[in-house]
């Protein structure tokens, strides 16, 4: 009986130095391995997407789009895959129906072919507009779980989502599991009973590495039907990172599935990731293992920004009680699950409840959130804290799809990207200044200046390995010694050079 062929998504251009280095990397260090990777077998390379977008005009005044397009010319035979975070977009807020149909035309027009498309709530009605908009531009919908453990989180409510997605056109189902929580168990059980229900349905599996259990997960996975597994190159991999993509097709080697990846195409994108990796050293992040994420759930780019944030109100020592808060806090908010946005709502809203007390400030997005401004969780809020939030925010619950209650923007967002210095009239234009404005208006003024790598020059890296090795210990002093030779004392005296 021949092999079953497992499909890879491989995750070095987006994920993998999204997770290990705060998504520094810059394009110019990316484009040396893309010929290898075009080439190499994947069945899809994620390259865009995520915090990629903020990232790109923050710190490294580079256009996103541009970085899409020169992806697409240099990947001619790869389908391209971004994460996108529903009605979210890129953003942090929600935005109108237009401008996520005019976003999704723009990236599919700039080169993007895989959408894996989802809500920080599981929220299926904020996915909707966005995976229609996909398939309306003839592209690949990818229909997304995000996997959290809960009171009110089972297989049969994974199995049930999976159905809803399936309905509204998703062309495959990505279980994402952004905070290496899923074990081998439920991802057997999760991929099994999807397949076992809607019958065959192409199932992805993304996993982090933090907890060192998920490498196993992936194999239970692909043993349950799954059909395409994520992985990051080996040097750019675990830690909070991602499985390594030599490990898993070694690990598969004389089990019946095999993922036809050209080994040596692999080991010389290993190679020049091995290159690059150091340069962006500081910026790395210093986790290698973590299982207390079980009890927490706290994905590591989390942690990072709550410990910042502590740091600045001088509460490093405070970090334990955050990550006891932070689970309280969760099930407070009905158990959404920790993925951006709603991460960054509720570890916030931790660190103000430890440091001024329980509630006592809210921050105004825990307060849409708790209000129902974000969509559905799947667990009952809290309804004392509810009414904390409608006294603060002024402002009703609601329980229909957030967007439903936006005037179209389209029109005043062009308006407000015209007056903007360097705007070069473009869709694109529009589109970076809707989902960052304060942001992009800096970057949109400085573009023509070009790239600004954050990373370290080889020189830099050099004059850094020698200072730490510190100054050659040479003799300072004069030094006499007694040697005896043919029986014979004699004083020798060694001056320094």
């Amino acid at each position: 009986m021949s092999a079953r062929k497992i499909g890879v998504t491989e995750l070095v251009l987006r994920d993998a130095h999204q997770s290990l280095m705060a998504t520094r990397m810059a394009t110019e260090d990316m484009i040396g391995a893309c010929e290898d990777i075009d080439n190499a077998g994947f069945w899809s390379v994620e390259c865009w997407g995520g915090a990629t977008y903020d990232a790109a005009i923050r710190f490294l005044n580079e256009d996103p789009w541009e970085r899409l397009r020169t992806f697409r010319k240099l990947m001619p035979k790869s389908r391209l895959q971004m994460l996108l975070r529903g009605q979210n977009l890129l953003g942090y807020r929600h935005y109108e129906d237009y401008v996520v149909d005019k976003f999704v035309e723009k990236s599919a027009e700039n080169g993007m072919d895989v959408f894996r498309v989802f809500d920080a709530l599981n929220d299926p009605r904020n996915m909707a507009r966005a995976m229609q908009a996909v398939r309306d531009a003839g592209k690949h919908a990818q229909g997304t779980i995000c996997y959290t453990i809960s009171p009110v989180h089972t297989v049969d409510g994974y199995i049930k989502l999976a159905g809803q997605l399936i309905d509204m056109g998703a062309e495959s189902i990505a279980l994402k599991d952004m905070a290496a929580l899923l074990q081998p168990q439920p991802a057997y059980d999760i991929v099994k009973g999807i397949k076992d229900t809607y019958g065959d349905v192409q199932i992805n599996v993304h996993c982090h590495s933090t907890t060192g259990v998920t490498l196993v997960s992936l194999m239970k996975a692909i043993e349950a039907g799954a059909d395409v597994v994520d992985t990051a190159i080996s040097s750019m991999s675990l830690g909070p990172g991602h499985n390594p993509t030599e490990s898993l097709v070694e690990m598969l080697e004389g089990t019946g599935y095999e993922t036809d990846l050209d080994m040596e195409r692999l080991l010389r994108i290993r190679d020049h990731f091995a290159g690059v990796r150091p340069k962006y050293k500081e910026f790395e992040s210093k986790t290698l293992v973590d299982t207390n994420i079980f009890l927490s759930q706290i994905p590591g780019g989390m942690l990072s920004n709550m410990e910042s944030q502590l740091k600045a109100q001088g509460a490093g020592d405070r970090i334990n009680e955050v990550m006891e808060e932070v689970p309280r806090v969760k099930a407070d908010a009905g158990h959404p699950p920790l993925v951006t946005p709603s991460s960054q709502i509720v570890g916030t809203q931790a660190v103000f409840n430890v440091l001024m007390g329980r509630y006592k400030v809210m921050t105004g997005e825990f307060a849409d959130l708790m209000l129902g401004y974000y969509g559905e969780c799947l667990g009952e809020r809290n309804p004392e804290v509810v009414a904390i939030a409608q006294a603060q925010a002024k402002k009703e619950p609601i329980s229909v799809r957030p967007a439903d209650l936006m005037e179209p923007e389209w029109e005043h967002l062009t308006e407000e990207a015209s007056k903007l210095e360097g705007f070069n009239g473009t869709e694109e234009d529009v589109l970076t200044n809707a989902m960052f404005p304060n942001v992009a208006a800096k970057f949109l003024a400085t573009r023509a200046e070009g790239p600004k790598s954050v990373a370290k020059t080889p020189e830099q890296l050099s004059a850094e390995q020698a200072k730490a090795a510190g100054p050659a210990q040479g003799i300072t002093a004069p030094v006499k010694y007694n040697v005896k030779f043919a029986g014979r004392e004699h004083s020798v005296t060694v001056e320094p050079a």
